[in-house]
């Protein structure tokens, strides 16, 4: 059996954190779910999760952090300037891992959500006045359709989103 090193260990036990978590959570409650039961779940120890995580909430956003951050890449590798475009492939990334959000808005944690997509996608201090206002109309407006149509269980698919973006003069 190859031995992992620290980076790869690291990232296995993060991994294995996460999922235990999301496991308990389609069961119960966060506030109904022990640490000791998160990391028995994972078969890692105490230490692990407090070397990788604050708290049982910090899982789930690093978790959404992660999803986030990883498309956002993804879609910058594309090049492609079409706002359409990138919302169809925003829309696809959360249909793709719907029963992850769902979950999340199930048990009343989507503000995680909303915390990690401000984070990457929202205003930053160093910018402008004007820029900051923009990028804010934008950023909450975005997370307003994204959270409706989770509330909505996601009827329409991620083209379908796009589409109605186009027709309502995105470009």
């Amino acid at each position: 059996m190859k031995r992992l090193g620290n980076k790869e260990g690291n990232a296995f036990v993060r991994r294995e954190i996460e999922e235990a978590a999301i496991r308990l959570l389609k069961d119960r409650e966060l506030s109904g779910i022990s640490v000791s039961e998160i990391v028995a779940e994972a078969g890692v120890s105490r230490n692990s999760f407090y070397r990788n995580y604050s708290s049982k909430e910090d899982i789930l956003r690093s978790r959404v952090s992660s999803m986030l951050t990883e498309w956002n890449s993804s879609w910058e590798k594309r090049g492609s300037d079409s706002n359409a475009a990138m919302y169809g492939s925003l829309f696809a990334h959360l249909k793709e891992n719907k029963d992850f959000y769902l979950l999340l808005k199930e048990r009343g944690l989507f503000d995680l959500f909303q915390d990690a997509y401000l984070e990457l996608f929202g205003p930053k201090p160093e910018i402008d006045n004007m820029w900051a206002y923009t990028v804010s109309f934008i950023a909450y407006g975005t997370l307003g359709w994204i959270e409706e149509w989770i509330s909505r269980g996601m009827q329409e698919s991620a083209d379908a989103m796009a589409e109605m973006l186009l027709k309502n003069g995105m470009k």
